[in-house]
Formats: structure tokens, C-alpha cells, sequence
């Protein structure tokens, strides 16, 4: 694992950065906390940090102080700076200092995650090549040359003329990268000399073929031949007993000038592993006769949001079902699985996580897992964890409705000011609900609890004010009246008017303007 420092005197956002990369970033750190600078250089001076988010603002010791006191260590971490402050003054000391980002509290989540992919993929690329520089120097500068042409666009012209043993590329070659089912092949920093090895003795029959590494921790081969890894995955289901090879190629290719575009191919084509797992060698030609989009079943979405916490777990799940519907995904691109799990994350996991905190972050973390689809080798075991989580979401909400976590009085403040402004638009609780990110159920009863009555009767009574306000200061007829204020119909709005005051709204507007003369 890679070793992760947050550094922050505020419990909140040092536990909420360890969740939201958490559910990103499933068991990929491990993570160690401190409250100011001085806290964190004594943990560091005991064990050394791969990475340390560290904010500016602390006592005792600050951000910046620290960073000076670190330079007399001999290992020091990747430093991202974290700040409520957008001073540019912090981040110029913090250069100084070899900083490698700067955040803005509140942190956006695309900028964080955008941060650590980068810093993982150096970490793991700068391990990787301390590990080819004991290997075997020949297989190891053929596998660097490649790994240096897809990585890296700027390097020396004379270098990437080199072609060590490798010139039969230039006729054309398959790039193919690899997954391994039940191992772990792609989740740990592999010793690729060892993994050659294996290789070497299943494909003794060919020559023309180099093993590298993709620099994002992923295992590639190029070969002359794209029947080679159907050959390769054959002879490894048979040898290698308790695991299977998955392979993703790309189309054959001449030249190492095509190897960025070829690895995008195999990249994309090893996403359909979780769609199509039972196939050792996934082609990009067949996936990407995969052409129909389909709309994102946001509503359908957001109909869950709104009943889990009510106990009708038999309606989320024909509601899930329909989401992802195997017959839907079998037939289109990945993206439209990725955004699916996207809007989970957002629309579901990440509110039940604002609203509830500390309290449902045990659950979240023990399911982590369904944050990512990658991180699942099939999609039927992908929607049943799904299925799992909501099921246990919905009973963790119930079993807390009692002690629910009381919405803040600016909160509601805000939702009483946002409803005297939109009261005439199409209102209902869903969507106030939604715009506030607040749970359906848990939205109705902290509603009830704050103005004294429910929903639906706050906004006929705010519509009924600013319609007897119209009536009295304005010659409006009734039906503008009714509909500027935002009932469906004339019909309603009088039926409404005379129930609540005894009297038509023409009576009332004939009697309210007697007394004003």
C-alpha cells in the first residue's frame, strides 16, 4: 500500500479526505493523521510517508514551518498543500519546498483524485525502475524503451531512434495489456523480470515479443503476432492453476510512433472485462462494434435517493433492476456502466455521507468496493453488491430515524428562503429535497420538526398569502392570479381558496378593499 499523511487540526476533513478517497481509491493507502506540524514531523522522523496532504492554518505548528523542519530529513513525502486561504503567497513558500500541488478548501473531488492518480502513477514508476535496474539489461532496456515512448512525449530524439532488438515493430505489432483473474497482477507493484520469466517459458516458441509496463501500474506486451495471446492465455489457463489471464489487444499497428494510440485501444477494450469476463482475449474490433448509447436512468436514480431509508427495499430493487438491466448493458458502450456508477457515488453514497458523517462511514468503507466497477471482475457480482449496500443503507437509516443527525437551522433557513422565492414554480418535496442534497424521508421529517407542519401545507399556505396579497393590491383576474402563485388550475385555486377561508377570492378581494376604503 502507499503510506498517506493527512495533516489537518479539523477531525471532520481529515476523516472526510480519508473517505472520499477511500471509496475512490479502495485499499490502495494506508493512512496516518496529525493534528499540526509538529504532530506530523514526529511521525514522519518514525516512519517515513509516501505522500502527505498537509494543511497551511494550524497551531502550534503551521503548514509552512513544517515543511522548513522537513528538509533535514533524508526521505521526504510527495507534499500537497491543503487551504481555506487562496493566497497565492502560501503556495509561492510552498515551491520553495518542492510542493507538488496546491488544493483549495473545500477540495473538489475531480481536482484530489486528479492529484493522487499522478502521484501513485510516479510512485509506482519510480519503484518500478529501481526494480528493471537489477534485472536483465538487455529485456530491460527493450521494455524501458517502450514504456518511455508511451510515458513520456518529450524525450531526446537520439533515444527514441534506439530500437534495441525491437526494429521488426516498425512491420506492424498487437499491443496487448493484461488482467489477472484471481491474482493480483494489476493491484500490486509486480517484479515484471519474475512475470517475463513465466512468459518467456509458455511463448519459447516465439522471439519477436517485449513485456513492459505501462507506467499507470499495468502489465503490457507487444507482439508481432496478435495470435500470440491467444496462444499465451491458453498455455497460462493450463499452467498456471489458480489463476486466469485476461488480455486486452488493440488493432495491429506499425511503428512505435502508433503505441500511445494502440495502448488506448487495449485500455478502453480491458474495461469490457467485467461485461465479458468468461473470454481470455478481448479484441478491440469486437468491442467496438458496441455502438448503442443509451440515457442514463438519471430519474431513476434519484426515485431511489428518495425511498431508501423507508423501508421499501421491494420497490429499490425493481427500481435497481431497471438500472442496470443486464439486457441494457450487455448491448452498450462502458461508459454507460461507468456513469451509472458515477451518479451512485454522487447521488447516493456521497449525500448519505454528508448527511449522516462519522455515523455511516463504517458501512460505506465496508462496501468501498462498489465505488469503482473495476474493481469487480463481473457485473452480476457488481449489482449484487450494489443491491447489498442500498439494502443495508435503507436499514441503517431506519434504525437511526430516532437518532437522526438534526439538519442545521441555516439549513432550513435556506430551504424556507429558497421556497418564498420559487413558490410559484412546479414544487414538490423530491425536488426541493434534491437541490438541497438532503434525503426524501429524512428532508419530510426534519421539515416537520423545524416549521410546525408538513410540506405540502407550508407551500399551500405561502401560495394562499401571495394570492390574498394579488386579490387586495392588484386587478388581476383570479385565474392570473392562480397561476402566478402556482396552483395547477382556477379550479384548484378556488376550491383551495374557499376551504381555507370560508369565502370565494372575489368575496375576499370585495371585503378586503371595503375596509381599506
Amino acid at each position: 500500500m502507499i503510506s498517506l499523511l493527512i495533516v489537518d487540526d479539523e477531525k471532520l476533513i481529515r476523516r472526510g479526505l480519508q473517505s472520499v478517497i477511500e471509496r475512490q481509491f479502495p485499499q490502495l493507502f494506508s493512512y496516518r493523521f496529525a493534528e499540526n506540524g509538529q504532530e506530523a514531523l514526529e511521525m514522519l522522523r518514525l516512519e517515513p510517508a509516501d505522500i502527505m496532504f498537509t494543511d497551511i492554518r494550524m497551531p502550534i505548528m503551521d503548514g509552512i514551518e513544517m515543511l522548513e523542519q522537513l528538509q533535514e530529513h533524508q526521505i521526504k513525502p510527495e507534499i500537497v498543500l491543503l487551504s481555506g486561504y487562496n493566497d497565492f503567497v502560501y503556495a509561492q513558500k510552498g515551491i520553495r519546498y518542492a510542493v507538488k500541488d496546491y488544493l483549495v478548501k473545500p477540495v473538489v473531488r475531480e481536482e484530489l483524485f486528479a492529484v493522487l492518480e499522478r502521484l501513485r502513477n510516479e510512485i509506482i514508476l519510480r519503484e518500478e525502475q529501481r526494480a528493471e535496474q537489477a534485472g536483465e539489461a538487455a529485456g530491460l532496456a527493450a521494455a524501458e524503451w517502450v514504456t518511455l515512448h508511451l510515458t513520456q512525449k518529450d524525450a531526446g530524439e537520439s533515444l527514441l531512434r534506439s530500437k534495441p532488438g525491437l526494429s521488426w515493430m516498425e512491420n506492424g505489432y498487437t499491443l496487448g495489456l493484461f488482467t489477472e483473474r484471481g491474482g493480483r497482477l494489476q493491484a500490486e507493484r509486480t517484479d515484471v523480470v519474475s512475470f517475463k520469466n513465466q512468459i518467456a517459458e509458455l511463448l519459447q516458441d516465439h522471439t519477436d515479443w517485449v513485456l513492459s509496463r505501462d507506467g499507470n501500474g499495468g502489465t503490457i506486451m507487444i507482439a508481432r503476432e496478435a495470435d500470440m495471446f491467444y496462444q499465451l492465455a491458453e498455455r497460462w489457463k493450463l499452467r498456471v492453476d489458480d489463476s486466469r489471464l485476461q488480455i486486452a489487444i488493440s488493432h495491429s499497428v506499425p511503428g512505435i510512433e502508433q503505441i500511445r494510440q494502440a495502448y488506448s485501444q487495449a485500455k478502453q477494450t480491458s474495461k469490457y472485462g467485467i461485461l465479458i469476463p468468461d473470454l481470455d482475449v478481448l479484441s478491440y474490433t469486437s468491442i467496438s462494434e458496441r455502438n448503442e448509447r443509451h440515457a442514463v436512468p438519471v430519474e431513476l436514480i434519484e426515485r431511489i435517493w428518495n425511498l431508501i431509508g423507508m423501508g421499501r427495499g421491494d420497490e429499490m430493487k425493481q427500481l435497481l433492476d431497471q438500472i442496470l438491466d443486464p439486457r441494457m448493458i450487455s448491448v452498450s458502450e462502458i461508459g454507460y456502466l461507468e456513469r451509472i456508477s458515477q451518479l451512485f457515488n454522487e447521488e447516493l453514497f456521497d449525500k448519505l455521507h454528508r448527511i449522516y458523517g462519522q455515523k455511516i462511514l463504517g458501512l460505506l468503507k465496508t462496501h468501498a468496493s462498489v465505488g469503482h466497477i473495476g474493481n469487480f471482475d463481473r457485473f452480476e457480482v457488481y449489482r449484487i453488491a450494489v443491491e447489498k449496500l442500498l439494502n443495508h443503507l435503507d436499514q441503517f437509516i431506519q434504525e437511526n430515524r430516532a437518532e437522526q443527525v438534526p439538519t442545521e437551522q441555516t439549513t432550513m433557513q435556506k430551504v424556507l428562503a429558497y421556497l418564498k422565492t420559487h413558490y410559484a414554480d412546479d414544487l414538490n418535496m423530491a425536488v426541493v429535497s434534491n437541490h438541497f442534497s438532503l434525503n426524501y424521508s429524512y428532508f419530510s421529517q426534519a421539515f416537520q420538526e423545524y416549521c410546525g407542519e408538513s410540506f405540502s401545507s407550508y407551500v399551500r399556505r405561502l401560495r394562499l398569502d401571495k394570492a390574498k396579497e394579488l386579490l387586495v393590491n392588484s386587478d388581476l383576474k383570479v385565474y392570473e392570479i392562480s397561476e402566478q402563485v402556482g396552483f395547477e388550475n382556477v379550479k384548484h385555486f378556488t376550491r383551495i381558496f374557499k376551504h381555507t377561508e370560508g369565502i370565494t377570492a372575489l368575496e375576499f378581494r370585495s371585503k378586503r378593499r371595503q375596509f381599506q376604503n
